[in-house]
């Protein structure tokens, strides 16, 4: 019997931060030929189940776990592949949002690191190692296959078009709301950003499309139209309404356009509910729905209502603690910030506090903007140490606009600071601005002590 290279998958997750890392701020050039070369020699793990390719600026983490869900619960063997984690690095690689086998994703990786022992730069296309991203990307295919999934939710890293997963023969695409995000990767204006998710779109295969800014529907519909890709979007198919939001999540009636495939297998429409917390949940039930059902024309009202009430994300609104609450949300763009204050501010109507952090690379002006008027109490911080932020001139940001910000450099004092003086007054605390800062809090704030730093793609 061979012996294992990595004890657990902690230790793979160190081996593999040795590669380059985009979302540790490291430059390396996008491109695909490297993964196809790689899945090429693995036996092309990435065509062994069909798969639904998530894009998107927000709510993808949320649609691609509830169209695993689904499909789970119409007794398919489900793959996911999210990103980031917010723990642990093995929470990327999951069977519909459940713990996938440690032995499954340990002798994947011994299937794909042998492909890069001993080899240097020049051995590979582009004339670079393969990058951190681009072998959890590998793992993950290999682990869905040794596991024998019958179908995989997949969710893009960065952008779509020359993102590590757009190797895979997808079934469908689906392409959540669009914004400014990543520009120095993506491009500055929404229309770049639009083509480069759109990369993702498959020729003749569905795209199924949340509602978006018109700049942006138009490049992915022409996308489509070039491709000869069925365009399916939710805002023409799907019509959402009787929306109710509490501490326990979202419920929404779902109701499809007559003539629509769906209108004759649900007539009477769905009356649909998560844990996920938030009006735009609503919304993301309506695409993760429509694509699932549409896709595997199997799936029926009981599978759709099973998946939508299994999905659970981790800092999407999560709420840690009650009285005074304590509520996680990674929002790091000015539409999620938004958001999460409305829904914040609907659940929470009086005085309130907010511990915030965001990357350097972030539209941090414009999210002081959104926040600081809102909060009673404000503490800024680093969202730990793994990604550059720039504190003290986020700080100065919320100063302008609020003399009651504070800055608490030191992430874990932050979190407990911040947090025990929202409970001597009695006040809820959103902490918000970043993954990376949800997962330092995380084990802070349940009593556990410092955790593991977040770390990113």
């Amino acid at each position: 019997m061979t012996k294992r290279r990595f004890a657990d998958t902690d230790e793979l997750f160190s081996h593999l931060m040795g590669y380059v890392n985009v979302e540790k701020g490291q430059s390396t050039e996008l491109r695909l030929d490297r993964m196809r070369s790689l899945c090429a020699a693995l036996g092309d793990p990435q065509a062994s189940w069909p798969s639904l390719h998530v894009a998107g600026s927000k709510g993808k983490g949320s649609v691609s776990t509830m169209m695993a869900r689904i499909l789970s619960a119409g007794g398919l063997k489900t793959g996911l592949y999210t990103s980031p984690h917010l723990l642990r690095w093995k929470e990327r690689i999951s069977l519909a949002g459940d713990e996938m086998p440690e032995d499954a994703i340990l002798e994947a990786s011994d299937e794909v690191l042998p492909l890069v022992d001993g080899k240097a730069a020049q051995d590979f296309p582009g004339d670079a190692l393969p990058t951190y991203f681009e072998l959890t990307t590998l793992i993950a295919f290999c682990a869905f296959r040794r596991v024998g999934c019958d179908a995989v939710s997949l969710e893009t890293g960065l952008g779509g078009r020359l993102d590590s997963t757009n190797v895979s023969p997808s079934l469908a695409s689906v392409i959540t709301p669009l914004e400014l995000e990543h520009t120095e990767w993506l491009g500055g204006t929404l229309s770049l950003i639009a083509a480069e998710k759109a990369g993702i779109v498959k020729p003749g295969r569905p795209c199924y499309l949340s509602a978006q800014e018109p700049e942006a529907r138009e490049v992915v519909a022409r996308a489509c139209a070039e491709r000869g890709s069925p365009l399916r979007e939710t805002s023409a198919l799907v019509s959402v309404s009787d929306v109710q939001v509490g501490l326990g999540g979202t419920a929404a009636t779902l109701a499809f356009a007559p003539g629509s495939p769906l209108a004759a297998r649900f007539p009477a429409g769905l009356r649909a509910a998560t844990s996920l917390v938030g009006a735009v949940q609503a919304d993301n039930m309506a695409l993760a729905a429509l694509a699932a059902a549409e896709s595997f024309p199997a799936i029926g009202e009981r599978e759709i209502l099973a998946g939508l009430a299994g999905a659970t994300l981790p800092a999407r609104f999560e709420v840690l603690r009650a009285d005074p609450a304590v509520v996680l949300d990674g929002a790091h763009t000015p539409r999620s910030a938004s958001l999460t204050l409305a829904t914040f501010e609907s659940l929470f109507p009086g005085p309130k506090a907010l511990l915030f952090a965001c990357a350097a690379d972030k539209r941090r002006d414009e999210l002081a903007r959104i926040l600081a008027p809102r909060f009673d109490r404000i503490t800024i911080t680093a969202p730990g140490t793994f990604k550059k932020s720039e504190p003290e001139a986020v700080w100065r940001l919320f100063r302008e606009l609020s003399p009651r910000a504070r800055l608490i450099a030191d992430t874990a004092g932050a979190v407990r600071a911040a947090t025990a003086e929202a409970s001597a007054l009695g006040m809820p605390l959103l902490v918000a601005g970043s993954f990376y800062l949800c997962a330092e809090a995380d084990p802070i704030i349940r009593g556990g002590g410092r955790g593991p730093p977040a770390r990113g793609r």
